[in-house]
């Protein structure tokens, strides 16, 4: 079910700041091919409204209350849902953005290029089409290209492995990382040696530099 009107876009807008849905939806009232048909600020709002209402393409938060864009995505594809997903986030860095395309995202912006370049980006996912932000495309594509087999560091970490990594590296212990991501204890510790292994670490201060000189976390 399409709530747009005529031949609009419709455009469903998810983050946890009401102060940015409001911004980005007055950017999009500008447009008359596109039509916001739905605002929420959580991953339970995105998953409702993405199989609720079906907008054409839902502009989404990487970071929520109860989850991350990975989530909604994962959930989304289990689904079976047909709504195009543009992922938006403060961090500019390739990482996140190798991330929510692996995982079934069209799109990817920078929230502080976001005013200028959403409209052109929901235009593109609604066409078929993958949106990267420019400053990162060539470095996105260029891993997205490389085998499996042969990426390296980060790059070599499955999704979970990414989302316990941002989590470890805020200093969250494991059993509240566990609770997040909805694993048992014994699976995240799985996961976490298989960080430490894959990153060449050897401690938790190690992997706390790591994350925070990558740009992983706000």
């Amino acid at each position: 079910m399409n709530t747009s009107s005529d031949n609009s876009i419709g455009v469903a807008l998810v983050d946890d700041h009401a102060m940015v849905r409001q911004a980005l939806s007055s950017v999009l009232s500008d447009d008359p091919t596109i039509e916001v048909v739905a605002l929420g600020g959580s991953r339970a709002d995105a998953v409702r409204i993405a199989v609720e209402l079906e907008p054409e393409v839902l502009v989404l938060d990487y970071n929520l209350p109860d989850g991350t864009a990975l989530q909604v995505l994962e959930e989304l594809g289990r689904r079976d849902s047909g709504v195009r997903v543009l992922v938006l986030t403060v961090h500019e860095t390739r990482q996140y953005a190798v991330r929510v395309l692996q995982a079934g995202a069209q799109g990817f912006l920078v929230k502080s290029s976001a005013l200028d370049e959403l409209r052109d980006a929901i235009h593109a996912v609604k066409e078929g089409g993958i949106y990267i932000t420019p400053s990162l495309a060539t470095q996105v594509l260029d891993d997205l290209r490389r085998p499996k087999g042969a990426r390296e560091g980060l790059a070599a970490l499955s999704a979970r492995e990414f989302e316990l990594l941002r989590l470890l590296g805020t200093g969250m212990g494991i059993k509240r990382a566990a609770l997040e991501l909805n694993v048992t204890v014994s699976t995240a510790s799985t996961y976490r040696a298989r960080i430490m292994k894959k990153l060449g670490l050897t401690s938790t201060n190690e992997l706390i530099r790591l994350v925070l000189e990558e740009g992983l976390v706000e």
